[in-house]
């Protein structure tokens, strides 16, 4: 069996992990990553929305979801 047909297929238990709540997550409490940051502070740029830096990840995914899905919204 080669490398490629060793992996596992991405089953719909895997999608349901991806959109759990935020809320949810074990680690949702702790400091937003690098990554949410860096983002975060680019949807915030081109929305013209105030950008905090001192999020949680579960308050960083959630502002990157709302400004994704509604890029003219301003965040307070």
């Amino acid at each position: 069996m080669n490398a490629r047909n060793s992996r596992r297929p991405h089953t719909s238990a895997h999608r349901r992990l991806d959109t759990r709540d935020p809320d949810d997550w074990i680690t949702g409490n702790q400091p937003m990553t690098t990554s949410q940051a860096k983002y975060l502070r680019l949807l915030c740029e081109e929305a013209g929305a105030a950008f905090e830096a001192k999020l949680t990840k579960a308050q960083a995914s959630k502002r990157i979801d709302l400004l994704r899905t509604h890029p003219g919204h301003r965040v307070m």
